[in-house]
């Protein structure tokens, strides 16, 4: 005998939760560490091309300048600044500190610009005089 068929509420946070800065900035540390996995692979690629020969590592080389490789070199360098800017974010975090909902979201505002500055500067540099 089966028991009937009821009609379950949905988890209360699907109708009275809002987004909040702290949500993004902790679904943006997720992504960017799954996307510093695809950087590790690219990293490994890089090392296979290189002992592989001259003529595997000039296909990966112009494989990582074409526009969709720099879009994800790009990509990766953000990926790594912002986790980077948000694990310390956490570490402040573990010792008891900035967890009020302004030094929250005032840490937050931080990682995601210094994020974007560093890798503006990066890339500046990399492609500036002598660049690439």
């Amino acid at each position: 005998m089966t028991a009937p068929v009821r009609d379950r509420p949905l988890s209360p946070h699907l109708q009275v939760w809002r987004w909040h800065l702290t949500m993004l900035t902790s679904i943006l540390h997720r992504a960017t560490g799954m996307a510093l996995y695809v950087g590790a692979i690219i990293v490994a690629a890089w090392a296979l091309s290189l002992g592989a020969g001259a003529e595997a590592y000039q296909g990966f080389v112009d494989l990582m300048a074409s526009p969709l490789g720099r879009f994800v070199l790009v990509g990766l360098t953000l990926s790594l600044f912002y986790h980077l800017a948000n694990g310390l974010r956490h570490l402040f975090w573990d010792a008891g500190k900035g967890l009020s909902v302004t030094a929250s979201n005032t840490s937050g505002i931080m990682a995601m610009a210094f994020a974007v500055v560093a890798t503006i500067t990066v890339w500046a540099i990399g492609l500036g005089p002598g660049g690439p």
